[in-house]
């Protein structure tokens, strides 16, 4: 199995799955369709199938025309709203692309009807992926729109349960900004990012329950930062005080933003596809 990161727009990802015996591909999120199809031409695969995680058109706009350049193309997702869907999925549904297995964890909170796909491929030594749109990004998660802080954290908990070395891939690259809200959570979390380049996509499941403090609820840190004890209580405040994070104050100055980024290990390489 072999994932192409794309970015695009201002800070989105999007995703190339490629089963290799086959050549048979997979899309998760498709937002730019003409920048996907040329990176499906360059690697010489069949695409099969668009996998999308929620309905928000920056994950789902390419959808339209990407059916139409694709006659027959499935589009698939939880959702009634996702642009040009072919089949709502179920939680906990299992799909095959070649060598590929896919199970669908349906996590609500950023939207109601949000879909996180696990993929892995049997007797196979990679390690297995996590693609969690806008659930779980690296050292942080998305804003709850749609769902209760308790969906949210029972969304987050599932995906938590899941081999901690499966690579995360998100929706976003928020990495920087969320590396300094998860600092000042827990200022005196010594764990540190372990990347040798940007994208900063992905990290590992493992990595994540050591500095992100939405998979972090029950540790005593966050619970204090955030003056509650229930794990949901405790998501919600984090949630609202990441909020207030992003609206307060003067950004940081883009010599203290690198200076985290190298703290973190975040800028050793170039970007790539």
């Amino acid at each position: 199995m072999k994932v192409k990161v794309i970015p695009v727009l201002e800070d989105n990802y999007m995703y190339l799955v490629i089963e290799e015996l086959t050549r048979e591909a997979v899309a998760v999120d498709v937002a730019v369709p003409k920048r996907l199809l040329e990176i499906v031409g360059r690697e010489g695969v069949s695409l099969t199938a668009v996998l999308t995680t929620h309905h928000h058109w920056d994950h789902a706009r390419g959808n339209p025309e990407l059916a139409r350049l694709r006659p027959g193309l499935a589009v698939l997702g939880a959702d009634e709203r996702i642009f040009s869907l072919t089949r709502r999925l179920a939680h906990g549904e299992e799909l095959r692309f070649g060598a590929i297995h896919v199970r669908c964890l349906l996590t609500p909170g950023h939207t109601s009807g949000h879909m996180s796909y696990f993929l892995w491929e049997d007797d196979c030594p990679d390690p297995p992926a996590l693609f969690s749109g806008d659930a779980l990004s690296v050292a942080g998660c998305g804003s709850c729109l749609e769902g209760s802080a308790q969906q949210m954290y029972q969304s987050l908990a599932e995906l938590g349960t899941l081999p901690p070395e499966t690579k995360v891939f998100c929706g976003h690259e928020h990495t920087l900004s969320n590396l300094e809200f998860a600092q000042k959570v827990e200022p005196c979390n010594d764990h540190k990012r372990d990347e040798d380049d940007v994208p900063t996509v992905p990290s590992t499941l493992g990595e994540e329950r050591l500095y992100n403090p939405f998979l972090r609820v029950a540790e005593e840190p966050v619970r204090k930062f955030t003056g509650k004890a229930v794990p949901a209580d405790v998501l919600e405040a984090l949630c609202k005080e990441r909020a207030r994070f992003e609206q307060a104050g003067e950004p940081r100055q883009p010599q203290a933003r690198a200076l985290l980024a190298l703290q973190w290990g975040l800028l050793s390489a170039a970007p790539h596809e």
